[in-house]
């Protein structure tokens, strides 16, 4: 079969402006909630997509370790190539797309970093060897062979014995503030479901987009 054969339909599910939330962060919740309801794998893995001063794109997988009110909150090293260019260009666009459920979530706004205190709380909260593991990599950067890392890793797990791992000073969180956020739904036809919510000075708006 070649690639252009490949194809399916989306039977499943519908999103109707009659049982969607008004809100856009509630709806996120509901669908987020179901996602971890059906034992998706790596359901809040999202795709986080940058552009540099110069107008390069560049995307990557991130993973969702908040979202609330405020917005949509990752973890990474402050020194990165996504760093670099949400240091020039401090926007990006979120994408979640859960295949099982025929659903996709695309979330964009501007970005900006959690305090320390929120990356620190965070920090704690992962495994003794993501502490390390924040501290061994010098993200994005050349390095001459894997041996480099495991080197390194070994090292600081016996620096770091029986005491805390501390917080790396180039290593955080950022906060997608969220201006537009689209919600699809695949349905037979190719006539999908797409609710866009614009938040304005008065509230969010809801429109239907032609699939």
């Amino acid at each position: 079969m070649s690639i252009a054969d490949l194809r399916r339909e989306y039977r499943n599910h519908f999103l109707t402006e009659q049982d969607a939330a008004a809100d856009p962060l509630t709806q996120f919740r509901h669908w987020f909630e179901e996602a971890q309801r059906s034992e998706l794998l790596d359901a809040n893995a999202m795709t986080l997509a940058t552009v540099s001063a110069t107008g390069e794109p560049s995307a990557r997988t991130v993973l969702l370790k908040g979202a609330d009110d405020l917005g949509f909150v990752f973890f990474t090293n402050y020194e990165s190539a996504k760093a670099r260019d949400l240091a020039e260009n401090p926007r990006a666009c979120l994408l979640f797309f859960w295949a099982e459920l025929e659903r996709q979530v695309r979330i964009t706004g501007a970005v900006s970093r959690v305090s320390r205190e929120e990356s620190a709380a965070y920090f704690r909260s992962r495994p003794r060897e993501s502490q390390i593991g924040a501290w061994v990599s010098p993200q994005s950067r050349t390095i001459p062979n894997r041996g480099v890392l495991e080197e390194n890793f070994e090292s600081l797990t016996a620096q770091y014995d029986g005491d805390d791992v501390p917080v790396p000073p180039f290593w955080g969180g950022y906060r997608v503030t969220p201006e537009r956020i689209e919600f699809w739904q695949g349905r037979p036809s190719r006539l999908h479901d797409r609710l866009l919510y614009t938040s304005t000075a008065t509230g969010w708006t809801r429109v239907r987009l032609a699939p």
